[in-house]
């Protein structure tokens, strides 16, 4: 069975509160009960991590490499914009990485139209509120069978 890890960034435990505008009301537990729900639709396993903290979000990216995960769902959150960090563990993932967002960031703020990871991954969704999600795990899981 393959193994996708799905990654919230910063903020994301504020989902149904933050924003209601460009995020809705859904929260990250609702978010994570659908990307569970798509997952056994699919015949894989997702394992959901979210953190405030950039380090902490490193040491889940590290231990991925080892842990023989088949693809990586990000949505790193304002992580996307600036850290290079984040950027640089997840360049030592030899699997595929998919970016998403809830919110269309090429539509938002200035700072927000560039992403630090868009020369990684395989791909970026944004703008589709939850449904970024399911398209995210079904590109991973897509990108994982081609590997």
């Amino acid at each position: 069975m393959k193994k996708i890890l799905m990654l919230h960034g910063i903020n994301h435990n504020m989902f149904g509160k933050r924003d209601p505008e460009q995020y809705g009301t859904v929260t990250l537990d609702e978010i994570n009960e659908k990307v569970q729900a798509l997952a056994r639709e699919l015949g894989v396993e997702v394992e959901c991590f979210q953190t405030n903290y950039e380090g902490e979000m490193c040491e889940r990216i590290h231990r991925a490499y080892f842990e023989d995960v088949d693809a990586v769902v990000i949505n790193a959150g304002a992580w996307t914009h600036y850290s290079y960090g984040l950027r640089d563990a997840l360049a030592i993932l030899t699997v595929p990485i998919v970016e998403i967002h809830m919110s269309n960031i090429h539509a938002r703020e200035e700072f927000r139209h560039k992403s630090v990871f868009a020369d990684i991954v395989k791909g970026q969704i944004c703008g589709f509120g939850v449904e970024s999600y399911l398209l995210g795990l079904r590109a991973a899981v897509a990108a994982a069978d081609e590997q």
